[in-house]
């Protein structure tokens, strides 16, 4: 089970409260990646679609950050295993809307 956490416009767009739970595995039961938690995210809430990645390309969004374990994962490959500790339910992966302009 893998534990995301949305932005509140995110989450109020997708009209969930709280973390979402999610059930992803990698092929042949692998670990799951970024790209396998944010295919599944889409899915069960299709609203989202195209608000944290790009629709054609696939890429993320210039002011949407990725994190877990106190880690920017925005820029690691899309189909890197996540850390261990997301893959448990330990820690959540965060989607976070980054601020520019300061």
């Amino acid at each position: 089970m893998i534990r995301v956490v949305l932005p509140a416009h995110l989450k109020t767009l997708a009209r969930v409260t709280g973390e979402v739970r999610l059930e992803v595995a990698g092929p042949d039961g692998g670990p799951a990646t970024q790209r396998l938690v944010l295919d599944a995210l889409e899915a069960r809430y299709p609203m989202l679609l195209g608000t944290i990645r790009d629709r054609h390309s696939g890429k993320r969004r210039a002011f949407v950050r990725f994190y877990a374990c106190e880690e920017d994962l925005s820029h690691s490959p899309p189909d890197a295993p996540l850390p261990e500790a997301v893959l448990t339910g330990a820690e959540p992966y965060i989607v976070l809307g980054a601020m520019a302009g300061g």
